[in-house]
């Protein structure tokens, strides 16, 4: 194929006039001002649109967000009785289905949810409400049964929850993670722009995600990742990150993921420093889901076998921890999230190698939170200025469906730290539009020969305007501006 007269976005290095792109075997082999058409190739009249890499999401639950659209939005809900009311709304719509919801922080609730509460409503259905950071399940006696918990009245949290999560489908049947389900996600993104995903789910493993690409859900690249559960499969399999999965090189192996801390609204992440109210007794600094002996350990199995590793580590004392682990058994890969972290620490990231995956639209959502759980601490939250700064590899996601599969939402929550009409949120941490944008292609820069063809084709520059209020707006919309997207040269999604 021949792209014809389009103008890249000049995320690398400089930008020449309009160009042609040729593109063969899934791959840009060359870029330059009227390039002869060769005899058999299809061409692509660009008119003068913009060109960039197509943009990746590094850290997604595709599984989970595949089941979003069936989920009762909880987000609003200021009260147990309030999120009781919208489930009894959705049970009287719709009573003989079971209700998944999601989205709700009881962190600021006057009361706090109860197995009773939900028991109380007049229903055989499983009752599964995800709260909004998804590291707690708020569930009735019916789907504690249905997904083989004990009785309780209080919530399902952290590593008991994370095990149940993965299965939801069994509550849901298999219409809502089906083949054809995860293909309708995959489509949804690409009409974004997306390329591909570093597919972080709880559930499956390599022949579930070979399965199911064979069934046609294989729109994207997808890298997926396993758990410390699924770690010995993996290694009998001889498989490395970046090996490819069915025998097609755009579903490879990710890497070992590992939840070293707990979350901000739960209060379990890690920290140096107390919580400032309604800590969890006994671990009013969070708390760690390993000892450091055990997360060496796992990291240096993935390191032995040739994995990368994805270490979850949202309070400052778990990438601490975390960093000491990389050092200590050479391990490669990069920290999820580092919602709050030290100027130090960032230094040792960029030392060490360590990649930083950031989910820049949570700084939205956890914004009140963070001022009153972590009190003179939010100048060190989501600290890209000094990431960049310091040279630490940043790439940037969403964490699915705890914040939308929406890269523009996360290039625009990192140029202006604000979802309302307040004033950036420490703006001193805030980066560019190109530096963001930079983050979210998988380290592809301009366009260039030698480049994957995975390419997105817009119909306005996304760097046209300054980094300011008004152009995080108009890029929280910029996917109305996607005209094509291409995956190793097959369009993935074509405007209408």
């Amino acid at each position: 194929m021949l792209i014809r007269d389009t103008r890249l976005v000049a995320l690398t290095g400089h930008v020449p006039g309009p160009v042609d792109v040729r593109v063969e075997d899934g791959v840009v082999t060359e870029v330059g001002p009227s390039l002869p058409t060769r005899p058999g190739e299809s061409t692509y009249d660009a008119a003068g649109r913009w060109l960039m890499p197509g943009l990746w999401d590094q850290h997604v639950h595709l599984g989970q967000w595949t089941l979003a659209s069936a989920r009762l939005d909880l987000a609003s809900a200021r009260s147990s009785a309030e999120a009781v009311a919208a489930v009894r709304a959705r049970l009287e719509e719709w009573p003989d289905l079971p209700v998944i919801g999601w989205g709700h922080r009881p962190t600021a609730w006057p009361d706090s949810p109860t197995v009773s509460d939900l028991d109380a409503i007049d229903t055989d259905q499983p009752i599964v409400l995800i709260a909004g950071d998804g590291h707690h399940g708020w569930l009735n006696t019916t789907a504690l049964h249905v997904l083989a918990l004990s009785s309780r009245q209080d919530v399902v949290s952290e590593g008991e929850w994370f095990q149940a999560y993965g299965r939801l489908a069994g509550v849901m049947g298999s219409d809502g993670t089906g083949p054809d389900a995860y293909r309708r996600s995959m489509e949804a993104a690409a009409a974004q722009g997306v390329v591909g995903l570093v597919d972080l789910e709880f559930s499956g493993g390599v022949a579930d995600w070979v399965d199911r690409w064979s069934a046609g859900a294989d729109l994207l690249r997808v890298r997926h990742a396993c758990y410390a559960d699924g770690l010995d499969d993996v290694l009998a399999r001889g498989l490395r990150s970046g090996d490819p999965l069915a025998d097609d090189p755009r579903l490879t192996m990710g890497p070992l993921k590992i939840i070293s801390d707990g979350s901000l609204n739960t209060r379990t992440a890690w920290c140096c420093e107390p919580y400032a109210e309604k800590a969890v007794a006994g671990f009013e600094e969070g708390q760690p889901n390993q000892t450091p002996d055990e997360l060496r350990a796992l990291l240096a199995r993935a390191a032995s076998g040739g994995l990368d590793v994805a270490v979850h580590a949202i309070g400052d004392r778990a990438v601490t921890e975390a960093l000491d682990a990389f050092a200590d058994t050479g391990a490669r890969g990069g920290i999820e999230h580092v919602q709050l972290t030290t100027r130090d620490d960032v230094r040792r990231m960029a030392g060490l190698g360590v990649r930083a995956s950031v989910q820049p639209a949570h700084l939205l959502d956890d914004r009140d939170v963070t001022e009153r759980l972590w009190p003179g601490r939010a100048e060190r939250c989501f600290p890209l200025r000094w990431m960049l700064d310091d040279g630490v590899d940043v790439v940037l996601g969403s964490d699915a469906p705890v914040s939308p599969l929406d890269p523009w939402l996360a290039v625009a929550a990192a140029v202006h730290r604000s979802g309302d009409d307040r004033e950036p949120w420490h703006p001193e941490q805030s980066i560019t539009a190109r530096e963001a944008l930079a983050a979210s292609t998988d380290g592809w820069g301009t366009v260039a020969a030698g480049h994957p063809a995975d390419l997105v084709l817009l119909d306005a520059d996304p760097l046209d305007g300054s980094s300011d209020r008004a152009h995080a707006e108009r890029l929280r919309a910029f996917a109305d501006h996607v005209v094509v997207t291409w995956v190793a040269g097959d369009a993935a999604y074509e405007r209408p």
